[in-house]
């Protein structure tokens, strides 16, 4: 991975990436929900640069510089805020967006302070500065994008990600319709300790070890994810900030426990995972009892945003119905 300095952001290309056949980012057929598992099934591979018409790039104003972001649908529709998570980015939600539109929603994504189109920002642009992405730095991010709309936020919080947006909740309550976590670490403290096979040596390397196992693994495509999507992911290497990784992972090693916090929330929450995640399914439903949320799980991986959208949408607007 290449380190780049402060405000080096440089458009990155890869002839490997697909092009986007029609219809894929379109809006949903009438009656979609009934048949989401088909239609999941049915997903090709794709451009994953490529947007829903109607998709807007836009920017968001936080105390680390500038966040790259993405908005789709009407503009006074019921918010929603969907986050990614370590090496990720807004277009991990690139096929969720039409749906969510679809439905009256104005839902919106951003890239992460260090990750792909916000690598520009960072801590140096905090006031005082810091050295290093930690995670007040993030929630001081996400708290700013919440505040810079009206209402209530229905929130998505995807991987680390969502260990954010349980402490934005405990902060700002009132910021919050409900409270989705996508794949979240579990457990609170060392979040790798109970992941599958690998867990028990997490405590035996330091973060940048860990980003370091991390990124090799998703290079040499050790989740078998199809051209276009694994040409995107190492196209969107090229601008993510190695220190940001290394940062992320650190603050993920030390997940504060916000257990009794969410719990507390009346809002509707749900846990939404993958039947092969990173964590044993086991915890994932302990941490939904834990917090009063609903628990889902899909056909799949780490990444249902990716791979089973439609379901995962569907579950959603059922949740937002509750609100």
């Amino acid at each position: 991975m290449t380190e780049r300095g402060p405000d080096e952001v440089e458009p990155a290309t890869d002839a490997s990436i697909r092009s986007t056949p029609a219809g894929v980012l379109a809006p949903p057929p009438p009656g979609w929900e009934p048949r989401a598992a088909e239609l999941d099934a049915a997903l090709p591979d794709f451009d994953w640069r490529s947007l829903p018409a109607g998709a807007e790039r836009v920017a968001f104003a936080s105390p680390s510089g500038r966040l790259a972001g993405l908005a789709m649908g009407p503009a006074n529709g019921p918010r929603v805020l969907l986050v990614p998570g370590a090496t990720g980015s807004k277009e991990d939600f690139v096929l969720m967006l039409p749906l969510l539109a679809d439905a009256g929603y104005r839902v919106e994504a951003f890239d992460l302070a260090g990750q792909y189109e916000s690598a520009a920002a960072g801590p140096w642009r905090l006031d005082p500065p810091r050295e290093r992405y930690d995670r007040a730095l993030f929630l001081g991010d996400l708290l700013a994008v919440l505040r810079s709309g009206t209402g209530p936020v229905h929130v998505l919080g995807y991987s680390f990600a969502g260990t954010i947006a349980q402490e934005a909740l405990s902060l700002e309550p009132e910021r919050f319709a409900s409270l989705a976590l996508l794949s979240s670490p579990p457990e609170p403290g060392q979040a790798f300790r109970g992941v599958k096979r690998i867990g028990a040596l997490s405590g035996f390397t330091t973060p940048r070890q860990g980003a370091a196992l991390m990124l090799w693994g998703i290079r040499n495509n050790l989740n078998r994810v199809p051209p276009g999507r694994l040409a995107f992911v190492r196209e969107r290497f090229r601008l993510t900030r190695r220190d940001s990784v290394d940062d992320l992972i650190a603050c993920m090693m030390a997940t504060p426990d916000l257990r009794q916090e969410v719990a507390a929330s009346s809002i509707p929450k749900l846990v939404a995972v993958g039947a092969h995640d990173l964590w044993p399914l086991e915890l994932h439903a302990r941490s939904a009892r834990e917090l009063g949320a609903r628990f889902t799980v899909y056909p799949t991986g780490h990444s249902p945003c990716e791979t089973t959208p439609h379901q995962l949408v569907r579950d959603l607007l059922g949740l937002y119905a509750t609100a």
